[in-house]
């Protein structure tokens, strides 16, 4: 796979993400946030498991099994910090804040391992917070709830430099991706069973919700993200993915009836050229003897 296949497939997750965002805050009227992140990533973790025997562990000594807890326990309290936060945040604002970790993870990538970024990302990275604090009318337009969007974002940040440090160095995307589901539906439903309003009848009324969660917001979206971030370094991803604010926030004006302002929308545009000139920086280009090299 290529740099741009890698980043065309992390945009395509961004979509999936940004518009399922909708049923994030339609699915709480109907399962607490625990049940309805449990639920999600339960089904979404059966999907992809009859993929993973079609995969090789290659690597199965200690290392292996200590990489993939821990992307599994970051994914885990990042999803699960995120749906808290639709409890009171609007889509648009959670969806755009939580993508404050487009800035986090660069950080985070180059305090952890070393991967100095390049110029391209951090004025991609840059672009990218501006165009939130736009569409969210600035820092007094921050609201209850968006403090959680917040620690949402720090713990998505260091779950993305695990991951791709995880994917780079071991592959088998689905392992990866049903591993990551799964941890949350084991550690995550117990406690929706026992303080939510878990039963057959609520998860039945959200049934429409969870289908969009399950299947598109979480086994198509997060399995995309996964096999393309063994090709692209964490913090370029996290730029790209970073659209799903500009697709959540459309979808939340459409559907919802929310509404967003001349200077969110100003926002918006600025946060989906940053991802368009990531994108088009890595894309081969033709040398002189017509073969094709990717930009730094």
């Amino acid at each position: 796979m290529s740099r741009l296949q890698a980043n065309l497939l992390l945009l395509s997750a961004a979509a999936l993400w940004g518009f399922g965002n909708l049923a994030q805050k339609t699915v709480l009227d109907h399962l607490d946030p625990l049940s309805a992140v449990a639920m999600r990533c339960l089904i979404g973790g059966l999907l992809i498991l009859p993929l993973v025997a079609g995969e090789r562990v290659t690597r199965k000594e200690r290392d292996y099994w200590i990489s993939l807890a821990k992307v599994a326990l970051l994914f885990t309290a990042a999803v699960t910090v995120q749906q808290v936060s639709y409890f009171s945040a609007s889509v648009t604002n959670a969806s755009f804040l939580v993508n404050t970790y487009t800035v986090m993870t660069p950080l985070a990538a180059w305090l952890l391992m070393g991967e100095r970024p390049a110029r391209t990302v951090w004025y991609a990275a840059a672009a990218t917070m501006a165009g939130a604090l736009l569409l969210c009318g600035g820092l007094s337009g921050v609201g209850r709830g968006d403090a959680t969007a917040l620690l949402s974002a720090a713990c998505y940040a260091l779950w993305m430099v695990e991951l791709g440090r995880h994917m780079q160095a071991h592959g088998n995307p689905f392992t990866a991706a049903a591993a990551q589901f799964l941890a949350v539906a084991i550690l995550i439903l117990p406690f929706g069973a026992a303080y939510g309003n878990l039963s057959p009848d609520s998860v039945t009324e959200a049934g429409r919700d969870l289908i969009i969660l399950g299947v598109f917001s979480t086994a198509l979206a997060f399995g995309f993200q996964t096999a393309a971030q063994r090709f692209t370094p964490a913090s370029h991803a996290a730029v790209i993915v970073s659209a799903t604010g500009v697709f959540g926030g459309l979808g939340a004006a459409l559907f919802l009836g929310e509404r967003i302002s001349p200077i969110g929308v100003l926002g918006a545009a600025t946060i989906l050229g940053a991802i368009l000139f990531l994108i088009w920086s890595a894309a081969p280009r033709p040398t002189a003897l017509g073969t094709s090299e990717e930009r730094p």
